[in-house]
């Protein structure tokens, strides 16, 4: 059975050639980015290559046709070649649109002195739209150059007129006058049946000289309803030529390219290019970037235990209701002034670290609130109690942790590392006052005045700050990176729920 053209496209392993081929593409250009140079670069980068080009020929064309064409000067086009050819190892070509007899001569030349490894010609003499795109005066020359090519890549209009035969409505036709042409020019031919009726759209290798295992290779698919198949033929060469600079194996690259291509194809509408034939979506593989707010969600996420184990602690509930025993709360409350004078280094750290002055503005300010905090927390309840204990096993931890990310020498770490102190101790001060408003703010509660900080709105947009603030660093960072967030996030917010506990083991 063919594949389903929403198959997910896979890169085959590169062992055989370069894991980044240098590809350089010799066509003509399309201002629209259908189809051309663009196309191109497009389908050379999606299957996992470096992208050149040297510009043949310019048109003004959309996804309706083909305006006007201008064919510059053959010797500029020479110089393009030997400019790059002097200084960049080349992998692979493709040849695309030439537009005249004196350009592909141009082309002939280098190729002959240069002789790349790889090269795939797509002979583009009509487009799909039906505009014709080489002179008539130039297919001779044109047919001199196809012997230098290892794989030619004509559509069936093209095919025809390249081995002086009638347009093919068939498969069976059309594999025929591919032998023709892969006879006549000792190279590999690529049979497209994408212009054919019915269900299936299968491709085909085609050789008569033993270069391949069999003389005629085919790769069934099916066809796609979908007006979208501009520029699909420069693609699908492009895409070629990538794929076998690193394969080396031109069914292998065929098998690579075909679901690839099918799933540019269906993805195609999503891209909502021009009112005609539009382009195929080329990276349709790859994830799209994150939404704002995504990152800070898979954190939240990852919070939710920590959460739920921070309200089932008997120091949550015993503050909710009043009940807590004082000393259980003298000694969180000295933990915390120590804890937030290494917190406040920590956060002066990520403004030292922070990419934009208004987020080096904002650490700055929060590591000065924290101080702030840390003073009168000694002036209001600890200065006139005698319990000062020294640092506990879980504030060391918990700063030690901080400084260990800040050291790390990432930004993107570090803020989110910091993260769960703004994050969860807002959400459980949050709770907390809304359960003593709930309970009509009793004035006997002794931690009333505690309770009612936590309606500062100053610091619950401060930590809204900070969630957009990780949040975009999130969606900005490496794989790698990311899961070294998550990872630093996970422990603080592990290390807030023993903070939280520490009370109840120190008694």
């Amino acid at each position: 059975m063919p594949p389903a053209p929403s198959a997910t496209f896979t890169a085959a392993p590169t062992t055989p050639g370069r894991a980044v081929p240098r590809v350089l593409s010799i066509a003509g250009s399309d201002p629209s980015g259908g189809a051309g140079i663009q196309a191109d670069l497009k389908s050379i980068a999606a299957l996992g290559g470096y992208g050149m080009a040297a510009i043949t020929a310019l048109t003004a064309q959309n996804t309706h046709g083909v305006r006007s064409v201008h064919v510059p000067p053959a010797a500029f086009l020479a110089e393009q070649l030997d400019a790059i050819s002097d200084d960049i190892g080349i992998d692979a070509v493709k040849i695309g649109m030439l537009g005249s007899a004196e350009v592909i001569e141009a082309v002939g030349t280098w190729l002959r002195k240069v002789r790349p490894a790889v090269v795939v010609l797509d002979p583009v003499m009509v487009a799909t739209s039906g505009d014709r795109l080489l002179q008539e005066s130039a297919e001779a020359a044109l047919r001199g150059l196809l012997p230098l090519a290892d794989l030619i890549t004509p559509n069936l209009a093209e095919l025809a007129m390249l081995v002086g035969g009638q347009l093919q409505d068939t498969w069976a036709g059309a594999l025929e006058q591919g032998r023709t042409l892969a006879a006549a020019t000792g190279t590999t031919v690529l049979v497209k049946g994408g212009h054919l009726e019915g269900n299936e759209c299968p491709d085909a290798l085609v050789n008569t000289t033993g270069l391949l295992s069999n003389d005629v290779v085919v790769v069934p698919g099916e066809r796609l309803a979908t007006r979208n198949s501009h520029g699909t033929g420069c693609s699908l060469s492009s895409a070629m030529a990538a794929a076998q600079a690193r394969l080396g194996d031109w069914e292998v690259s065929l098998r690579e390219v075909k679901p690839w291509l099918a799933g540019a194809l269906e993805a195609s509408e999503t891209l909502e290019v021009g009112t005609g034939n539009g382009p195929v979506h080329h990276f349709h593989h790859l994830p799209p970037p994150p939404s704002e707010g995504s990152f800070a969600a898979q954190l939240w996420g990852e919070a939710e235990k920590d959460l739920n184990d921070i309200y089932a602690l008997d120091f949550i509930r015993n503050l909710a209701s009043g009940t807590l025993e004082e000393h259980e709360f003298s000694y969180y409350l000295a933990q915390d002034a120590i804890y937030l004078n290494g917190y406040s280094r920590v956060l002066a750290r990520a403004s030292a670290l922070a990419p934009t002055e208004a987020e080096q503005l904002f650490w700055a300010a929060s590591a000065g609130q924290c101080l702030e905090v840390e003073s009168e927390l000694h002036r209001s309840w600890l200065g006139t109690r005698t319990l000062q204990p020294g640092l506990g096993p879980v504030t060391k931890s918990y700063v030690d942790h901080l400084t260990a990310a800040s050291a790390s020498g990432s930004y993107a770490v570090l803020a989110a590392a910091v993260l769960p102190c703004f994050w969860l101790y807002a959400e459980v001060g949050a709770t907390l006052h809304a359960q003593f408003v709930a309970a009509g703010e009793p004035p006997a509660h002794p931690y009333a005045d505690w309770l009612r900080t936590y309606a500062d709105e100053d610091f619950a947009a401060a930590t809204r700050r900070a969630i957009a603030i990780v949040d975009e660093a999130g969606r900005k960072a490496s794989a790698a990176d990311r899961a070294a967030m998550v990872t630093a996030f996970k422990q603080s917010c592990r290390l807030e729920v023993g903070f939280f506990d520490a009370p109840r083991l120190h008694s």
